[in-house]
Formats: structure tokens, sequence, C-alpha cells
């Protein structure tokens, strides 16, 4: 060898060595470069303060988020967050910006914020509302929903519509969360083989990937704060009424609520205060008056730990020893901050979710038909038995799983029978009267917390999901307010912690979320990584 071929040599295997650290643990798949992406983690106030100095304007922003979506949603990791972009987001952006130069101000605590609405909701555009199912693949809602009329007001630019576990969640046994019939299933940004929780899947997606700022989802029972937690972001689910479900898919009256998805406490609280309100139409909002406040922003307070008595939810614990590691470091951080934790065995009757189940199969047939009357005369399914008709005969919608629950709730009668409402006041003082506020005023709590849930499992479109853990229901089945925040990692996968209480506690449980946010920070965003 000459010495030039030796240089040669030499130097190929310095470049060689350079790369070594780029393998990650999981395979040989090499680490992402860092992402370069403008907009990469940027919260509302950054971003309104970019408008504000002129670093960049409205339609830079929609039009980088949607470049992003075009990259690494419909291509790259093909992440299927997204169900359908909205063709005017760009000129609802330079409207935006032409507002601001004549005017001066912003209109709203959103403005110029691009968000993703889940595909349950109502929008009065281009744009279907699908449940991500093919029978409503052509549906186009007569008017906006009141969650995407609040978003419109606030100055939010609804940028696209995310992909969900088909209706909600509520079709049939053995479903894999994050599949719909139209989006296919929705990638898990961390690992992309794992699964992201549902129903609000693509709404947690499209949030932890930087695809938008903001992200709307909705719950019945763990279908914000599952997804949230794992795709390591800020979920809150409110009090139902907090929020109005005009407009909203609906499965169950008595617990569905839409809610505010963000990558920060703040920002999920500044969204949330935009979205409250009275709607004649929801019946369940007319007693928020004197609960909601119009700027959440207030209760943002880093030191708010000391003294608060936290109940410890214990009955999450023994099941995933990792969950349990993580958990008790929460512990001891909030021990540390002066928070007095009480530990706590369970909180309701488990009857209470045989109630559960029978309120939501007598609301969803009546909530399904009366929201098929809202679309209209052309509404392409007329009720709930149409529907079982079109699954019956379509080629994909049948072909991983079935639609039991459908089936069963078009037997029900209507909400005046007998076992309706026996099943309603089981559950509400089961949950409530003889749950929660029970635990909580017998212990004189501020809170209670627990493990959101366990890390993704891998998706499985055969067998269905793999829960572990799961701890949505005691504040789903009574109504109250659930806010999750992340609490760590397990290797690579984000696991959270959540904080529950009373109806309308929405302040304090910020309080506390944002303090323990604040003093941890876990959140990082996701390297899409193919295990």
């Amino acid at each position: 060898m000459n010495h030039k071929q030796f240089y040669l040599t030499t130097k190929i295997i310095v470049f060689l060595l350079l790369l070594l650290p780029l393998q990650s643990s999981f395979g040989n798949n090499p680490v992402q470069e860092k992402d370069k992406f403008r907009f990469l983690e940027m919260d509302i106030n950054q971003i309104q303060q970019g408008y504000k100095d002129g670093t960049f304007t409205v339609q830079d922003v929609v039009q980088a988020f949607l470049d992003r979506i075009k990259e690494i949603d419909q291509s790259g990791p093909a992440l299927h967050s997204i169900i359908l972009v909205n063709p005017d987001a760009v000129q609802i952006a330079k409207a935006l910006d032409k507002e601001l130069k004549q005017n001066k101000k912003v209109r709203g605590p959103l403005f110029g914020i691009p968000v993703i609405i889940k595909d349950n909701i109502d929008t009065h555009d281009k744009m279907p509302c699908t449940a991500g199912s093919r029978a409503l693949m052509n549906s186009y809602p007569l008017k906006d929903s009141y969650v995407a009329k609040q978003l419109r007001a606030a100055g939010a630019i609804i940028i696209a519509k995310s992909n969900l576990s088909e209706w909600a969640n509520f079709r049939g046994q053995m479903s894999t969360s994050g599949w719909s019939g139209i989006g296919g299933l929705t990638k898990n940004p961390y690992i992309l083989t794992r699964n992201p929780c549902g129903s609000s899947s693509g709404s947690a997606v499209a949030v932890s990937a930087n695809l938008t700022t903001i992200a709307i989802g909705t719950e019945t029972d763990g279908s914000i704060v599952c997804p949230s937690q794992t795709n390591g972001i800020v979920g809150i689910k409110p009090t139902v009424g907090l929020i109005s479900r005009t407009g909203v898919i609906p499965i169950s009256s008595t617990q569905d609520t839409p809610g505010p998805m963000g990558r920060t406490v703040r920002d999920a609280a500044i969204c949330l205060g935009a979205l409250v309100g009275v709607d004649s139409a929801d019946v369940k909002t007319l007693a928020s008056p004197g609960h909601f406040y119009n700027d959440y922003t207030q209760f943002l307070k880093k030191d708010e730990l000391k003294g608060k008595r936290i109940g410890l939810l214990k009955s999450a614990y023994g099941i995933n020893y990792k969950v349990d590691t993580l958990m008790n470091k929460a512990v001891r951080y909030l021990k540390s901050q002066g928070v007095e934790v009480v530990e706590i065995n369970e909180i309701a009757d488990p009857k209470v979710d045989k109630y559960e189940n029978e309120i939501m199969l007598y609301e969803y047939k009546d909530g399904l038909n009366k929201y098929f009357r809202s679309l209209g005369p052309n509404a392409p399914v007329k009720n709930i038995n149409d529907l079982i008709a079109f699954n019956k005969k379509d080629s994909i919608e049948l072909r991983y799983y079935n639609q039991l629950y459908l089936e069963q709730a078009a037997k029900k009668g209507d909400l005046n029978t007998p076992e309706y409402k026996q099943a309603l006041d089981s559950l509400m003082k089961g949950s409530r009267e003889d749950g929660i506020d029970k635990v909580m005023n017998e212990n004189r709590l501020d809170a209670i917390m627990a493990p959101t849930g366990s890390p993704a499992w891998q998706s499985d479109l055969i067998n269905g999901d793999s829960f572990q853990i799961g701890t949505s229901s005691p504040a789903a089945q009574a109504g109250y307010p659930n806010i999750t925040i992340p609490m760590g990692f397990v290797d690579e996968l984000p696991v959270g912690i959540s904080f529950f209480g009373r109806a309308w506690s929405e302040p304090v449980l910020i309080e506390i979320a944002y303090s323990y946010e604040q003093g941890t920070k876990y959140r990082k965003a996701p390297g899409f990584i193919k295990e």
C-alpha cells in the first residue's frame, strides 16, 4: 500500500468511526439527524411573539406545518395521523396576516395558531366529518361545531382533521387503537411499530410530532389522556359541560367531552380558555357559569405544590414495575416540594363499570341517530341500522374487527327505559357521591394522582390492543376533570402521570400539573425510530 492509499484508507476509517455514535440502541436504525424544522417545539407565546416582531407571518407558519405534514405524515415515517388537510388553510392564514396588518392587534388567544381537530368534530367548510368511517367519507356538516366556532373566533387556523380510532373506538371487539377505515393505522412517533393509543390518536401524534401547535381530542373514557401519555404530551379532559359537545359525533352524552392537547400545560390551558362557554344546544353547559374561565393562564403558578394533599391511587401499582419506578420518582419529587401524599386503594365500586357500559350503549344509539338527522336530507347514513348495514357490505370496514357495540346499541330502547335510568342513577352515585367526592372529602384531598398508563404496545391489527394500565375511568365515569402530563420514559417510550379531582376543579389541577411540569420537564420530541 502506498502513502496515498494509506492516507485515503485512514480517512475512511476515521469517517466510519465518527458514524458509530449515530447508531441507535434499537437495532441498526440510525438516529435521525437533528430535526431542523423551524418551528420545532415552539409554543403559542413564541409563535405569537414572532408575529409581533415581524420575524414571520401567519402564512409562513401555516405553510411550514403543511409542508411538514407532507414530509413526515404522508411520506417519510408516514405517521398517518392526518385524514385530510384543510384546502383553505393558506388562504385563511393570508386573511389573518391582512387583519393583523390593518388592526395592529390580534383577535383572540389563539391568533395565528395552527390547530388540528379530531375527525369526529364538525367543521362547515371543505372538509367532511367522518369519524374515520367510510360510511361518512362524503359527509359535509351543515354548520360548524361549537368547538370549531370557538377556535375560529379565537383566531386559530384549523389546518387539518386528524385520524382516530374509528367511531371513537366504540364499534366492536378487538379493535386496534389509531385504526380507521379511511385513515388506516396511525403510528406512534417515538417507535413507529408501537401503538398511539386512542381514540384521539391522530390528535396526539400530530402534536407530539410537531405537525401542529395544538390539537383537539374527545374523550368518553380515556380517549384524550391515554393517547396524550403514550405520545408524550399534555392532555386535558375537562369536566363534562365545560366545553360544548354540539357538532361532535357522540358516544355518551353523560361522559363525552372535547378537550385540548398540547406539548405544554401552558398551551393546553390557553386553548381550554378559548373553548369554554355556555351553549344552549348542549344542556350540560348550562351548569358551567361561575365555573369556567376564559383565561386559565392565571393558574400557571410554579410554586403551588407546597401544602397540597394529593391522593395516590395504589391500585394502579404492581402491574408494570417500570411504570411503578417512574411513579415512585414522581411521588418523591412531589413530596420534596411540600406535597402531602395520601395513599388510597380504590375510588369506586367496580360495579360502576357495568353501569357505564349500559349507559354508553343506550346513549350511543340515541346520540348517533340524532347526529345523523343533523346532517339533513342528504345525510349518507340515516340511522344506526343503516350504518350497520353499510359496514356489512363494505370491503374494508369489518376486515380486522367486528361491530358488536353498534349492534348491541341498535337493540336498546330509548332514554326513558327504566333499565337506562337505573344504570344512570347508579353510575352517578357510585362514581361521584360514593366515589371521587367521598374519597376526596374523607381524606381532605386537593387532587388524586395515578400513572396514566403504560408504555405503548406493539400495534397488532389481528389481535387488537394490549392495555396494561388505565386510570381514566374514575374521572370519566363521574364526568370530572383529568389532566395528564409526561412523567418520564421507559426506554424511548413516554409515560404520563394523571391528576384528577372534583367537578370544575380545572384551576387546581392546572396549578399542580404546571408546577410538576416546570420542575421536571420530561417532554422531548420523538425520534421516529424503527424498532
